[in-house]
């Protein structure tokens, strides 16, 4: 899941972002480098390594 993102230098913006797993670009969780946005974190969460506290 860690893909290296290559963006054009031409264009920036929240946009260029997508989640990795369905494409969305609202709700983007960009910390700890995941980019994936929230309805599909929620999914995996468990996967990665994160705990329902």
């Amino acid at each position: 899941m860690s893909m290296k993102m290559n963006y054009d230098k031409k264009f920036k913006g929240k946009g260029l972002r997508k989640c990795q797993i369905c494409g969305n670009s609202r709700g983007l969780i960009r910390s700890y480098n995941l980019n994936i946005c929230r309805r599909c974190f929620r999914e995996v969460a468990k996967d990665i390594g994160f705990e329902k506290l």
